[in-house]
């Protein structure tokens, strides 16, 4: 059974640099033909697709967040990774890394709380 781990900071300032790692285990993330993603959910509001990593080592990102979003991989430690550059008080949310099967996100992290404040 695939579980997916989110880790990193909880508190971070106005323009800096938000990093965070998903850890996948019980499947690789290069295994045909999953998709490898990040979502987030402000407070009040729904849930937004921010991109992915493809098992195939594509990328594709949300048009709203691409100019200060990054996802990456490393196979080694079979994790992948989300930068958002330039943060706002508005990134404020919880953020999920998500699996993509082709039809549906049908595996879930627990979800990390990112809080962007000086």
């Amino acid at each position: 059974q695939v579980q997916l781990q989110e880790s990193g900071p909880g508190l971070v300032k106005p323009s800096q640099t938000l990093s965070l790692t998903c850890t996948v285990s019980g499947g690789s993330i290069t295994t045909s033909y999953y998709y490898w993603n990040w979502i987030r959910q402000p407070p009040g509001k729904g849930l937004e697709w921010m991109g992915f990593i493809g098992y195939d080592n594509s990328n594709l990102y949300s048009p709203s967040l691409k100019s200060r979003t990054s996802i990456s991989r490393d196979t080694s430690k079979n994790q992948f990774s989300l930068q958002l550059n330039s943060l706002i008080p508005e990134d404020t949310a919880v953020y999920y890394c998500a699996r993509w099967s082709g039809n549906y996100f049908d595996t879930w992290g627990q979800g990390t709380q990112v809080t962007v404040s000086s």
